[in-house]
């Protein structure tokens, strides 16, 4: 299995209910609605809690700002994924999704990576 990380900061005008409203309610289905052709076998939103609850575990450690959200997506292989690359429907769902998420993330602010899961408990 092949994980998609992507840690989702919101856009500057958007109230962190608002964000997450608009990322499940809205980005949500569309991701679904393109999840075959695009080969996602899994996808997952985290939706992190208000500052109060998780700013004391936050400074205690030194970290960093939280993030708004998390999102999760998984691929059976890097093949798999790859292939659905090189599907034009594939290159115009991407597309899709990469505007839509122009629309309520700061991509800028939005680390994202590949990883492979190697799961300790569980």
């Amino acid at each position: 299995m092949i994980k998609l990380t992507f840690c989702l900061v919101r856009l500057p005008h958007l109230t962190r209910e608002a964000f997450q409203d608009y990322w499940f309610n809205v980005h949500g289905p569309l991701v679904r609605s393109v999840q075959d052709v695009l080969h996602i076998r899994r996808y997952v939103q985290l939706h992190s809690l208000d500052e109060e609850t998780s700013g004391t575990l936050r400074v205690s450690r030194g970290g960093p700002p939280q993030f708004d959200g998390v999102a999760e997506l998984w691929w059976d292989s890097l093949e798999d994924m790859a292939v659905a690359q090189l599907d034009p429907e594939a290159t115009d769902a991407g597309r899709l999704l990469l505007e839509d998420e122009k629309r309520f993330i700061d991509l800028s602010h939005s680390p994202l990576w590949w990883g492979e899961e190697k799961t300790i408990i569980g």
